[in-house]
Formats: C-alpha cells, sequence, structure tokens
C-alpha cells in the first residue's frame, strides 16, 4: 500500500479515514438504493481528489472506478464498490496504526 511520507498528513490520516468511513456507512447504500446517480457520483468524485490530496491513490482509483458507475448509472457495479473502498480505508488506518 502506498502511504505518503509527509508526517504532518499521516497525523491527519486517521481522522480523515475515520470521517470517511462514517459517511460511507451512512450515505453509500441510500445512495444506490435510491438510484441517486449525481450524488453518488459527487461522493465518488470527492473520495478520488481528497485521497489523490492524501496520498491514498489506491483508494483515489477506486473513486474514479465509482464516478464511471455513477455516471453510467450502473448501480450493480456501483454496490460492489463499497466494500473495496471500506476495506482500503480500513487497511491504510490499521498501517498508519502499525507503523
Amino acid at each position: 500500500m502506498k502511504m505518503p511520507q509527509d508526517p504532518n498528513i499521516l497525523a491527519l490520516l486517521p481522522e480523515f479515514i475515520d470521517t470517511w468511513l462514517e459517511d460511507i456507512e451512512s450515505q453509500f447504500k441510500d445512495l444506490i438504493l435510491s438510484q441517486n446517480a449525481d450524488d453518488l457520483y459527487r461522493m465518488a468524485h470527492t473520495i478520488k481528489g481528497s485521497c489523490l490530496q492524501f496520498g491514498l491513490d489506491d483508494i483515489a482509483a477506486y473513486g474514479i472506478e465509482l464516478m464511471g458507475y455513477a455516471k453510467n448509472k450502473d448501480f450493480e457495479k456501483a454496490k460492489n464498490m463499497e466494500d473495496k473502498i471500506v476495506t482500503a480505508f480500513k487497511q491504510a488506518k490499521e498501517y498508519i496504526e502499525n507503523n
């Protein structure tokens, strides 16, 4: 897993990750169930951008993938992204806590 090297960014990452985990838990399923492609796209775009700023390129790539599914209104494939994104955030947090 590629992680940022800047100690200031590393110090901010746990809270950043926790916020994303909370947002995904509280919003993702509803966006899929309501088939709200616009808001799903916005969430995916924000995942992409914020993760790139924090150096979490692997998670940003999931955001890009999710943007494509939202744009195409492919909610079945989009639904499958939730576990991938959550797992990646949890792995990043675990890595930070153990290193």
